[in-house]
Formats: structure tokens, sequence, C-alpha cells
């Protein structure tokens, strides 16, 4: 997979995509920016979770003058829905540029739209109708230097009847502009379209992966940024998994992530991109070998691990794109061995669930948020099988010291005394709210013997607290 530094990208635009969480290219973006950044016409033939928006998105800001004050791009959509996703993806990738996106739709107050426009936006993200409306009969919207003309989700548009506004638009913007179509299918209308107002355009297919993950439980938690850190250790404390893969999108959210989970008293690795190979092997081999129950990951870290007996596999922060999502939870379920996918969703980002779900042809069930009280519970019944199990092996050295500390003290006394130094519970573990809580307050109630602080001070708290994002 190609990587965006490969990309000739701007130092802005790659800033952007970092603090988006992107690493690699999917196959969309892989074969269609390069060319895009020549100017070619493409028609990319691509379903919706594809990539295509940052597929078109990405040549767009860059070929675009930031200090302009005129509409430099426009992007067709058929609806206002997608007409606002779109919108706010070009606005993550052009926030340090300094390019400005504006959804137009039906619906919305219109004098609103005309204020908005008057703010000079580079970039218009529109519905047929509208847009039409704009240009047409309120004489608001110009599209005379308009460099590059996106036509999103064609098939869809002219399902929808607005065939006829799509080429009344075009016929409106310069002959000397870039256009790239992208649609899931290519009728005769749209090829005839493509034809009339296309430069020998480069046709590229993608075809999305579908899900083949039969022993897989896939669950979602809903819950907002700060409250991820929190629900996973109670996650790791409940399901006690034998290995399990914690995916982030950043390199620097693996080390936070990894950080913190130790300083809580689990055995947990990072690994990213930017490891060395000698790390990157000592953190496999521990993790293979048991050593590490967690592993923190990104993505692209993760392509090509050989790794067995993963029994679960936790999406701390979801993808943006439904295959990466599909060769996450890929990695548990194995070998005809049962598995567990978790994926936090906050509000936001239901729409991302559904377009999984729709891409992969799975349903992904709804779990509520286990409370502290539960994790401990389901901790100490592990712990308690797990002292049953070894009194029925040999434990006759134990008998003497044993049969001691039965002379001066209640039995029931001690095997709770036992039950709670293996369990390492804490009150205030127990006593934590989701809705204030700040992992590093209890984090160091658990930290383990002889581990030296890793400098997780304050400012890197913020992260787990959902005062940044990333």
């Amino acid at each position: 997979m190609t990587t965006f530094q490969e990309l000739s990208l701007s130092n802005a635009t790659l800033k952007a995509l970092i603090s988006m969480g992107f690493e690699e290219a999917t196959p969309i973006q892989e074969q269609t920016i390069p060319e895009a950044l020549k100017g070619r016409d493409i028609i990319g033939q691509a379903q919706t979770g594809t990539g295509k928006t940052a597929a078109f998105g990405i040549p767009m800001v860059e070929n675009i003058e930031a200090g302009s004050k005129d509409i430099q791009g426009i992007v067709i959509t058929p609806t206002r829905e997608l007409a606002v996703q779109v919108a706010e993806e070009l606005n993550r990738i052009g926030q340090y540029k300094g390019i400005h996106t504006l959804p137009i739709y039906g619906g919305q107050d219109i004098q609103w739209q005309i204020k908005a426009l008057r703010r000079n936006p580079q970039i218009i993200v529109g519905t047929p109708g509208r847009l039409v409306d704009h240009m047409m009969r309120r004489k608001t919207i110009t599209l005379k230097n308009i460099r590059t003309v996106v036509l999103d989700e064609a098939d869809e548009m002219l399902d929808m009847g607005f065939i006829e506004d799509i080429e009344g638009i075009l016929e409106t913007t310069p002959k000397a502009r870039q256009t790239l179509l992208f649609s899931a299918t290519m009728p005769v209308p749209i090829q005839k379209l493509a034809r009339r107002f296309m430069k020998d355009p480069l046709t590229i297919g993608i075809k999305t992966k579908t899900m083949t993950v039969e022993n897989t439980e896939q669950i979602y938690f809903e819950l907002v940024e700060k409250q991820k850190f929190e629900v996973l250790c109670r996650l790791l404390d409940l399901q006690l998994p034998e290995r399990a893969i914690v995916f982030v999108r950043t390199k620097r959210r693996v080390d936070e992530l990894a950080g913190a989970l130790n300083e809580r008293g689990f055995a947990a690795e990072g690994i990213h991109g930017d490891l060395i190979q000698n790390k990157r092997d000592r953190v496999i081999r521990a993790f293979k070998e048991g050593t590490t129950e967690v592993m923190v990951a990104t993505d692209v870290a993760a392509r090509g691990l050989d790794i067995s007996d993963v029994s679960h596999v936790y999406n701390f922060d979801i993808p943006q794109d439904p295959d990466n999502y599909v060769h996450r939870i890929g990695r548990t379920g194995r070998a005809g061995k049962s598995g567990m996918a978790v994926t936090f969703v906050s509000p936001r980002e239901l729409n991302l669930l559904r377009l999984v779900e729709q891409v992969t042809r799975q349903s992904i069930r709804r779990m509520p948020i286990p409370s502290a009280a539960e994790a401990v519970e389901g901790k100490q019944k592990v712990i308690a099988e797990s002292l049953l199990s070894a009194a029925a092996g040999d434990v006759s050295k134990y008998r003497g010291l044993a049969q001691n500390l039965l002379d001066n003290n209640d039995s029931v006394t001690l095997l709770s005394a036992a039950l709670k130094m293996l369990t390492r519970e804490k009150e205030e573990a127990a006593s934590v709210e989701l809705t204030e809580e700040r992992p590093s307050r209890v984090r160091r109630e658990r930290k383990p013997e002889g581990r030296k602080d890793k400098g997780y001070g304050p400012k890197d708290r913020k992260s787990y607290g959902g005062k940044r994002r990333y």
C-alpha cells in the first residue's frame, strides 16, 4: 500500500491528513490522486466506502489557489446528506492550506447560503437543484473560474432525474476545466455524459472487499471520546482476552494509549510505522509469546502481521475505510476459533458504522456500556475459577503454611484477602463515573512496581479527557 508521503503532496495537506488519521492510501486514492494531480480527467467506478471523497478531494485542494476569492472547485452530489459529509471532509483536508468549502443544498435557508457565499469559499459542494437556483435564477454563484468539477455518485443523480441540471451546470464551466466522475455503475446516459463533457478520461475501477469472517462476534458501543479509555479498561477486565489488538488512527495515539494501559496495570505494547525493525520484532515476539497481552497498533503497522490466537480486536477509533475494518477484524476468529470485534463509535460517527455494515453486508450489534461494578464482578469470577483450577492440582507444599494461617484466622477472611490480592481491586476504580473520568486518576494507582513514568503528564492526558481530538 502507498503512503500519502509518497504521493508528492504539499506539507499543508500532509499535515491535515495526519491530523485526520490517514496514513496509507486506499486503492482508489492510490490510483486516482497521482493522475488527478496532473490535471487528467478521470472516471472512477467505485462504491461508497472506498475512500473516493479523499481521492478527488486531495488533488482538488492541491490544485486550488488558497488566496483567491473565486470559486475554483465544485462537487455535485445527489443528496444533502452527502453534500454535508463531503464538505466536512474537504474542509478537513484543506484546513492548513486555508481552503474553505461550503455545502449548498435544498431545505437550508437560502439567505443564509447567500451570506455564506459572500465569504468567498474556494469550493462549493451542492445538490443539482439548489446549485441551478443560485446560478441561473439568483446569480449568486458563478463558475467562470472553475478549475475542477466532480460528479459524485453520478448514477444516483441519474436515477433521481438530475441529468439535465448537471448538463446545464457543466455547460457554464470553462472548457479547460478538469472533470472527475465517480459512479458505482456506468449506465448508458452516464457514458454519454462522460463522452460529451470529459477529455480523454482515464477509467479506474475498484471493487470493495466483502466480509468473510464467520466466527467473529461483532459488537459496538456508542460513547463519547472521553469515555473510550475507561470503557476499554473495563472491557479488558471483564472479557480478559488472551491476546487483544487495539486499533487507533495515529502513531502518537499508539504511544499514548499503550503507555496509559501499562500505567493502568495491563501488559501493553505499541506498534506503528516509526518503530525500528529490532523494536518491531521484539514487540511482535512478546505478543506471540504471551508476554504482552495487548498490542496497540495503526492499520499500517498491522499490515502483514502473522499472529494467530488473537481473541479480541478493539477498534478504539472506527476506521474511515470499511476495507480497513475488514482487515482489522480478520485478525481474530481464525482457524475455526471464535473471536470478538469491538468498535467504539461516537454519535457523530454512526454514519461510518452504517457504511461499514452496508459495504460488508454485516450487522453489528449495539451493546450497553458495562459498569465498573460489572467489570470487577467479571474479573472476580475468573479469579475464583483460577483458584478452583489451581486447587485441583498439586498444592501439597503450601498446606503447612495454609494450616498455620487457618489456626489463627477465619478461613473466609483469608480467602477474601487472597481474592483481593489477585484481583488488584481499588475502591477508587469502582467509583469512577465515566462522564467525568480522567484515566490518569486511576492509572497511577495500578502502575506496576518498578515501572518508570514515561512522561504521560497533564498535556498528554488531554488526549483521553476529551479536550483533544485526533
